[in-house]
């Protein structure tokens, strides 16, 4: 799993707690860091061959960067990859990012154990799918 926090949001306390927590559930996770564009969040992402992206935003600008990750994983062959974030993303916006691709948003105040457990429970509905062991 890669945990990326793009653009210029300078807030990483909830993504690094995120990523422990992940880990602390037996995840790989690859944390990106801060001020990364969305093409090097997917160019990380392919190199490093992971099933999820989970995206962290705290600035208001979700709308314009969660999509061009999406986008910037689908030029690189990524569409399958199991897309979630969180963040402060007003819940109008949460619809309208789920409807793109966004398979799962988290806003302020999820419980970090049941972020761990709908990945995980999402991967396994996606490896039984596909005939893979978890």
């Amino acid at each position: 799993m890669l945990i990326g926090k793009p653009g210029l949001d300078g807030h990483d306390r909830g993504a690094k707690t995120v990523a422990s927590v992940l880990r602390d559930h037996g995840m790989e996770v690859i944390y990106t860091g801060l001020h990364k564009t969305p093409a090097m969040i997917a160019e990380t992402a392919l190199q490093e061959d992971v099933d999820v992206v989970g995206l962290s935003i705290l600035s208001g600008a979700h709308m314009e960067l969660f999509p061009r990750v999406r986008a910037e994983l689908s030029s690189r062959g990524l569409e399958h990859v199991l897309l979630v974030g969180g963040g402060i993303i007003p819940e109008d916006d949460m619809r309208s990012l789920e409807q793109d691709g966004f398979t799962k948003l988290f806003g302020p105040g999820t419980n970090t154990d049941s972020i761990a457990e709908f990945i995980q429970a999402e991967m396994e509905k996606r490896w039984a799918a596909e005939g893979v062991d978890a």
